[in-house]
């Protein structure tokens, strides 16, 4: 009795453009790398100093949990790692930022590649990403934002590569785990997963859907983001009414469709529409990029979502780098026609692209010192968006948001040296907001590292509680008048002021030492002081 063996498996032959393609995108990427490594040390050697949520990040990841008031968790997950890696200079804590921002340059490289693009349409694609305001910004400091376009350029280059033939069952785990760590970083990849998932289904590709193995990516991805979902519910889902508290207070400013899109052109740099454009019309067309519709309607879905929503601009920057990389195939193709071959149109354009990107660099990144940048900008009629609704002084909130932070730890920490041994027990550190008071924690503890914890009510810090206050002895940065807080204290005095010329108008407050509260004052009642805002 003879035993015969069937070998189902497939062998593909090697793709002998993959490896140019990876060295192209890793080649990008290392520059991408390198410059926010450099840009950081120069902005540095320039004077600006930690932005505000930097702060507040690294506090959080010193109070690791699966859930946090206006967070996911891998942000301060992303900070710890960072501390505890490189340490916590203003370097080192931007490194996996910048790290991150290099991903999604590369895997825009290789998107590009999957989607039939070749040397010169990667190239186009990852330029547009290198040159682009809102990537520039976003990558350059601690935070989340620079972490979503990597989720996003791997869930999509997922089902790219499912539809090239390849493994569902690989890919399907790879989008799974990358769309978990994604509603980890961001709750708001639920709208990228809503609008993929109706892109596929509006198209033949929908057969991607109904299979075991995206069953399979599906239960993985629900897995990874299911500790958050609990720890939301079991504190009574503090991010809605953090959502619902920034709606109703006009947090955001609200922008019509026509405004919408233009916050769009100036943040994705102004020529670059002449690439995502083209690229977005090609995906709908779907003639030189066969079968890819359904990431064009994924991308209109998206743009639809957030406008109705009144979402700020920046939460479209994910989607990006597919319309980029759609864009370079779009002009690649057309350029390489018999009708329209003209292999200087694409190095001319990329050469605009660069310097009109060096030209604009300065609103990204703070490469100008402050003066020289208020006068830069004002000789070039350059205006940077606004991020949220408050007022702002000489230099953008993504700027300002960077000074008068030591003038207050200065103040803070002079003032608890000034106690005696008894009161520095048991005095409390208060802060408006979780930038003042994240300040204290981080720049304070290394002046002085005696101090108590600070506390504040704004978000995640009113969840971690009074610390035993009692509210006899303050040291606290408000912008409540003394005259009112002579209604509450019998001794009110004002230690110092945060009045920092480049610091946001919000933040130009007075610093108290207060003492006992009146027998007739309000109690010092923690439950009713929580801001979610």
């Amino acid at each position: 009795m003879t035993n015969t063996t069937t070998d189902t498996t497939i062998v593909r032959p090697a793709d002998p453009t993959f490896r140019e393609a990876l060295r192209l995108a890793a080649i990008f990427a290392a520059i991408k790398l390198l410059l926010h490594f450099a840009l950081t040390l120069w902005t540095q050697h320039l004077g600006y100093s930690y932005f505000r949520d930097e702060f507040y990040y690294i506090v959080c990841g010193r109070h690791l949990a699966w859930g946090y008031v206006d967070q996911g968790p891998i942000v301060a997950v992303q900070a710890r790692l960072g501390e505890l890696l490189f340490g916590d200079s203003l370097f080192a804590i931007r490194i996996l930022s910048a790290l991150a921002g290099a991903v999604a340059v590369f895997l825009t490289g290789l998107l590009t590649w999957a989607l039939g693009g070749r040397r010169s349409a990667q190239g186009l694609a990852m330029l547009g990403i290198l040159v682009a305001p809102c990537y520039l910004a976003i990558d350059s400091f601690l935070s989340m934002n620079s972490f979503e376009p990597m989720f996003w350029a791997t869930c999509i280059l997922a089902i790219v590569m499912m539809l090239r033939g390849h493994s569902q069952r690989t890919w399907w785990i790879v989008l799974g785990i990358s769309a978990g760590l994604g509603l980890l970083n961001k709750p708001s990849m639920v709208f990228v997963l809503i609008s993929l998932g109706l892109g596929l289904l509006f198209t033949p590709q929908r057969r991607l859907l109904f299979t075991w193995q995206a069953a399979l990516g599906i239960v993985l991805m629900f897995v990874i983001v299911a500790p958050n979902v609990l720890w939301q519910a079991h504190y009574h889902w503090p991010l809605l009414e953090f959502l619902h508290n920034g709606k109703v207070g006009h947090k955001t400013p609200i922008l019509g469709p026509l405004a919408f899109f233009g916050t769009q052109i100036s943040t994705m740099h102004p020529l670059t529409v002449f690439l995502w454009i083209p690229g977005l019309i090609a995906l709908l067309r779907s003639r030189s990029l066969p079968n890819c519709r359904w990431l064009g309607f994924t991308a209109v879905i998206f743009f639809a979502l957030l406008m109705l929503m009144h979402a700020k601009d920046y939460y479209v920057v994910p989607i990006y780098p597919a319309l980029f990389a759609a864009g370079g195939i779009a002009w690649e193709r057309y350029f390489a026609s018999r009708s329209f071959r003209s292999p200087l149109a694409i190095p001319l354009y990329e050469t605009l692209l660069l310097i009109t990107g060096i030209l604009i660099l300065p609103m990204a990144i703070p490469v100008l010192a402050p003066d020289t940048w208020i006068r830069y900008t004002t000789t070039m009629h350059l205006h940077a968006d606004k991020l949220e609704s408050a007022e702002t002084g000489p230099l953008p909130q993504l700027y300002a948001d960077r000074f008068g932070w030591q003038q207050e730890v200065d103040a803070v920490v002079r003032t608890y040296r000034s106690l005696s041994p008894t009161d520095q027990k048991t005095v409390c550190l208060f802060g408006d907001n979780y930038g003042e008071a994240g300040a204290i924690d981080f720049l304070g503890k290394q002046e002085e590292p005696t101090l108590p914890p600070a506390i504040s009510p704004h978000n995640n810090y009113w969840m971690w509680g009074p610390h035993g206050c009692t509210g006899q002895l303050l040291i606290a940065v408000s912008d409540t008048t003394p005259e009112q807080l002579a209604h509450r204290f019998e001794d009110v005095t004002i230690v110092g002021r945060i009045d920092h010329p480049l610091a946001m108008p919000f933040e130009h407050r007075n610093i108290y030492l207060l003492r006992n509260r009146k027998p007739g004052a309000p109690p010092f009642d923690w439950e009713e002081m929580k801001f979610y805002f």
